[in-house]
């Protein structure tokens, strides 16, 4: 039988969840913002080696 009164733990269980879906999302534009960084630097040192 279903437990009677207040769902159990509901609150925290979404509280988390929040909470990791935004250090995931930061953690990947964390990643998305260092390649991007590196493609820029890997790019200027090709122009240099070419000038």
């Amino acid at each position: 039988m279903a437990k009677a009164g207040k769902e159990k733990n509901t609150k925290n269980k979404s509280k988390h969840t929040k909470l990791m879906n935004r250090k995931k999302n930061k953690l990947r534009q964390e990643k998305e913002a260092r390649a991007l960084r590196l493609k820029a630097i890997v790019k200027a040192g090709q122009n240099n080696k070419e000038a």
